[in-house]
Order: C-alpha cells, then structure tokens, then sequence
C-alpha cells in the first residue's frame, strides 16, 4: 500500500474533488429535482458502479504496464500529470453553464441505476482521469500495482458516493440552486481546476524517484 503521507495527500485531493460539483453531481441533482431522492440515490449509486469499471480497467492497464517495464509507468505517470494539468487549465477557463438533462428519463430505480452505470462507464473523460489520477499516488516499490490501484479507486469511488449521496439528499431542496447559480458553478470551477493543476504539477515529478 502507498505511505501514509501518500495516501493522505490522496485522500485530500480526491475530497477537495468530490466536494465541488461537477457534471456527474449536476446530473445527479436534475435527476432529483425531476423524480425526487430515490431516483437521485439511484443515479449516484449508478455513477459509482461505472466509476468501479473504470477503476478495474486503471488497474489492469498499470499492470501491464509494470509487467512491461519501469519506464513505461514513468511515462504513463507524466503523461498523467500533464493531463491533469490540461484539466486544470480548460476547466478554468471554462464558462459555466447547466448540464442538459434528456427529455425522457426512465422512471423505475433500476432502470435509473443502469442508466447511470452507462452514463459513467461510457465517457471516455472518465477513464482518462482514473488512469491519470490514481498512478499519481501508486508505488511499485510497496506492492502490487493492481491492488493499489484498487485499493485507491475503490477509496475514490465510496467518498464520491458519499458526496454524491449528499447532494442526492439535498437536491429536492437546494438542487434548483446548485445547478442554477452562475456564481457558484463560477466558485466551484476555480477549486477543482486548481487542484488539477496542483496535483499535475507535484505529485508526478515527486514520484519518479521511487521508480
């Protein structure tokens, strides 16, 4: 498993991601507003199951990539880096504004679910971001890549479930708000595009001289 001081710098990154609102939240808290809790519940519980996916193909790709050499997690982990780095800068630039939500929406829960199972699984943004975040805090020195992989995906997924869950309970009340207010969409993408380039700009350089 990463150190201790790595995985507290995980678990404060992915915190300070979870908390602000981004497209999967704003979908969340549409479908709320649209359907009520019970269907918000079920569409974080479908983000989260996707998000699992992806975090399993992260973990068999970094395993090959070890499998093949050192150089090529290197590269991966810079690669990574400036991704995140890209991320940082266009959301920042990025003008706010509402995520759509489809005219017809299924209404039976497990339909809901599965819907946002594909939701996730099926954006290709997505996996760029597991596969950029999580070799951020990997260690090959200190274990099997995979099951660190695992063990920091599955970490990212149950606190993003929880915040999700959070705005899901709110989202009958204050969701109108939180996808509506320019000024906090405007705030929100100042946070996270901050901690995407911090995290570009850090993590991976600190890192390459464990390899």
């Amino acid at each position: 498993m990463p150190s201790s001081s790595t995985l507290a710098v995980f678990l404060i990154a992915a915190l300070a991601l979870l908390v602000v609102p981004g497209p999967a939240v704003l979908y969340i808290v549409a479908r709320g507003i649209d359907q009520g809790r019970s269907a918000a519940f079920a569409s974080a519980a479908g983000i989260a199951g996707g998000s699992l996916v992806h975090v399993a193909a992260a973990a068999l790709g970094l395993s090959a990539l070890v499998a093949s050499s050192a150089v090529a997690f290197s590269t991966v982990k810079w690669l990574g880096a400036g991704y995140l780095v890209f991320l940082g800068i266009r959301t920042l630039l990025r003008e706010p504004h509402p995520e759509a939500m489809p005219a017809q929406l299924p209404r039976s829960r497990r339909r809901i679910f599965l819907q946002g199972v594909a939701v996730q699984i099926l954006n290709p943004k997505m996996a760029l971001f597991f596969l950029a975040f999580l070799p951020q805090f990997v260690d090959p020195a200190r274990g099997s890549v995979p099951l660190q992989t695992l063990a920091l995906g599955g970490q990212l997924v149950g606190m993003g479930l929880c915040t999700d869950s959070t705005y899901a309970l709110v989202a009958g009340s204050a969701g109108a708000w939180l996808g509506q207010n320019t000024t906090f969409l405007r705030s929100q993408r100042y946070v996270s595009g901050t901690v995407f380039i911090g995290l570009g700009v850090t993590a991976a350089p600190t890192g390459q001289g464990k390899h």
